[in-house]
């Protein structure tokens, strides 16, 4: 069967989407046209209607129920007044403002599966697909405009696309981690990049002889457009257990690093975790922010890293500033070196009787987006406090492993929404979540002082930005492991989030701004 597109026009009869886009999109709050709203991924809404003074009277405007569908990752996309729900081979279109469906495109087969979005361009969606095709659609109607092959035969991952100076950025971790452009208006390839170190690359050395592996890349990017620059994160090396046969730190695993979006030529690297054997990845968003660092303005990249260190770097440069434990116990590492080198400890190794190492691998936090407030510098992200086992299944290189929750002091794993001081690192407050204790949800705040705060088993919470106060809660009956946004259609403010099928759209009274 080919392509399905049903369209609703008759939900456009009265006040109808203004669809000519504005010269800076994504400027404008009311829209939420990427991932993580801007280029900078701050996940922060300047709309200002929702306060912390009125937030307690917010309630849902309506709800969308997503077929034949469970679980659903992706970060809702809205455009003048029409929000748009992916999922591999398929996009619904619906009225931000009711609900209401407005057409839906259907590629088949029907799929599922951890897809976290969709992308805006010059009135264009794009839909990843289940068999290595990249579609762009109309936002208008939801016509195919191109349909191109993934380069290389490449398998997708599940992240939005992002995009770049008119590049359609892509990664994916079949049969190693990679990112490709392609041109966001006609579909040609443009590039491909690696952190598979080349032949000529002196980081190949890194690997001690062994072949590079590994290195998967399933979440997306930010993107400075004044440097034009993309910044990303990466993935652990493989084999990702076993470490004696990769001697040495294995470049460019568990690093970000910043590329230029128009030749793919890597510009600058900061590894993370050396020679990992516990899978901390780097594959946490990194945020673009600018800012005073020890009285001289930068332009910083932030990131908590699941390793249980917060980082700051100069992100023209990648120099590295400062890094901060943010978990009560970490014990992988030895020290630092005077360059903001790690110095792995190797005695946490995996080892076949069991080694308890902090962090666990599970991470002191992981893929959900973090947000940062520009007003308060404040960083806001999931923590995830406790220890691990991680147990090799033999002393073969190759070998397999698992790891286990190592209770620590009575305590299982626990999961907090954590501020920090964006400039120092240091801790302003917690909120212990309550239903949750592994990962699924992200964070959003708004310029009226308030955290959103999504957990995995359907609370959705608000929190004061200043003090962590819970101030709202909703119970949304079912999984959330999905992103929180904010939007405006015609005056009213919403603030909306995907549960397992579902999205739900919250709003306030008439008059409840006041």
């Amino acid at each position: 069967m080919g392509p399905r597109c049903l369209l609703l026009s008759a939900l456009l009869l009265t006040s109808a989407p203004v669809w000519a886009q504005a010269p800076d999109p994504l400027a404008d709050p009311k829209n939420w046209l990427t991932y993580s709203g801007q280029n900078h991924a701050q996940r922060h809404s300047q709309l200002t209607q929702i306060t912390a003074a009125n937030v307690g009277r917010l309630a849902a405007k309506w709800v969308y129920h997503m077929t034949d569908q469970k679980n659903l990752e992706a970060t809702p996309i809205v455009a003048n007044g029409v929000m748009y729900i992916s999922q591999y081979n398929r996009i619904d279109a619906i009225d931000a403002r009711s609900g209401n469906i407005i057409w839906q495109f259907q590629r088949q087969p029907i799929a599922t599966g951890a897809q976290r979005g969709t992308g805006f361009w010059n009135n264009k969606l794009f839909v990843t697909t289940s068999d290595k095709r990249l579609l762009a659609l109309d936002a208008r109607n939801g016509s195919v405009l191109w349909d191109v092959a993934v380069h290389d035969g490449l398998q997708l991952a599940g992240q939005a696309p992002l995009i770049a100076h008119g590049k359609l950025i892509v990664s994916g971790n079949q049969p190693h981690g990679y990112i490709q452009a392609y041109d966001a208006d006609s579909g040609k390839y443009l590039w491909s990049w690696s952190p598979i170190p080349a032949d000529d690359d002196p980081a190949l050395a890194s690997w001690g002889g062994q072949k590079p592996d590994g290195m998967p890349i399933w979440v997306s990017g930010s993107y400075d457009p004044q440097l034009n620059l993309i910044y990303y994160g990466t993935g652990q090396p493989e084999p990702q257990w076993a470490g004696e046969g990769r001697k040495g730190d294995n470049l460019y695993s568990d690093a970000i690093v910043a590329l230029d979006p128009d030749t793919g030529k890597l510009k600058w690297w900061y590894q993370n975790t050396p020679h990992d054997t516990h899978d901390y990845d780097s594959l946490e968003m990194p945020v673009l922010v600018d800012g005073m660092w020890k009285g001289k303005p930068r332009k910083m990249v932030l990131q908590a890293n699941r390793n249980g260190f917060y980082y700051i770097l100069d992100r023209t440069n990648g120099e590295f500033l400062q890094a901060t434990q943010f978990v009560k116990k970490v014990d992988w590492l030895k020290g630092w070196d005077d360059k903001g080198h790690p110095i792995a400890d190797p005695a946490h190794d995996p080892s076949v009787k069991g080694t308890t190492t902090c962090p666990s691998t599970a991470g002191a936090t992981n893929w959900p987006s973090p947000t940062y407030d520009p007003k308060l510098h404040m960083f806001y992200f999931v923590a995830q406090e406790g220890c691990g086992i991680n147990i090799r299944d033999t002393a073969r290189n190759y070998a397999g492993t698992g790891y286990l929750e190592s209770p620590e002091e009575g305590k299982t794993w626990q999961l907090f929404t954590r501020a920090l001081d964006a400039f120092t690192g240091k801790k302003v407050w917690d909120y212990e979540q309550v239903t949750s204790h592994h990962y699924g949800p992200g964070l959003m705040s708004v310029a009226g002082g308030v955290v959103f705060s999504p957990e995995e088993f359907g609370q959705f919470t608000a929190l004061d930005s200043k003090t962590g106060k819970v101030l709202w809660h909703f119970n949304t009956g079912d999984v959330i492991t999905a992103s929180p946004i904010s939007y405006s259609v015609d005056g009213m403010q919403y603030v909306a989030i995907v549960s397992s099928s579902n999205v739900f759209s919250f709003g306030l009274p008439e008059g409840g701004a006041k």
